[in-house]
Parts: structure tokens; sequence; C-alpha cells
């Protein structure tokens, strides 16, 4: 069976681990067959960079996730959806803080010169 599952990396104390597909009978740290992606859990908050469409296609296949990678999965696929709705959402407030800006220095200055 094909299991999508992590690999570790890193030194003592500082995992890092690549998201690989490989055979459930090789070792933790052995043999794959393809990295799709990586998770560093070090970081704050946790790096996960996976190629989203490559699981699916291994999913698609019959590929098992591990219960962590279907978690990993589960959180990139959302990051990557909701990346384009908060860039769309940002600009138009940093327009109107800026447009309420020069509409208060012009009320201030129109109050100084009626005075």
């Amino acid at each position: 069976m094909v299991k999508i599952r992590l690999r570790r990396m890193g030194a003592k104390k500082a995992p890092f681990y690549r998201v690989v597909v490989a055979d459930s009978r090789s070792p933790r740290d052995g043999s794959f067959i393809e990295e799709i992606g990586t998770y560093n859990p070090m970081l704050h908050p946790a790096e996960i960079k996976i190629d989203v469409a490559r699981a699916e296609h291994w999913i698609k296949n019959g590929a098992q996730p591990t219960d962590t990678v279907r978690h990993l999965l589960r959180r990139a696929g959302e990051k990557k959806a909701a990346a384009p709705v908060v860039e769309v959402v940002a600009e138009p407030v940093v327009e109107v803080a800026v447009e309420t800006e020069v509409a208060v220095e012009a009320v201030a200055d129109t109050d100084i010169i009626a005075e």
C-alpha cells in the first residue's frame, strides 16, 4: 500500500519534515517514491509547503495519507484558498484610510480659515 507520510529531517530537537509518498513497508526515513512538500513545526506559525495538486493526484491513485498529513493537507488547502481573498480585502481598506486622512486634513484647514 502507498502512503503519504512525513519523513523526519533536521537535527536533534530541531525537527523538519518532508511530506513524501512512500510504500508503507519502507522505514520512516527510508526510500520514497516522490517528495511533495515540507513541514517545519519549529517556526511560529508552522511553515507548511505542500503541492496540493500532486497530493490529490496520489490520493486519487490510491495513496492513503496518515492522520498528520491529512491535517496538514487541510491546512495547506485552506491557506491557498484564503490567500487571494485577504489580498483583495486589504487594498481597499488602505485606500479608504488614506482618503479619510486627506478629508480630515481638508476639514481641519477649513475650520482654521473660518475662524
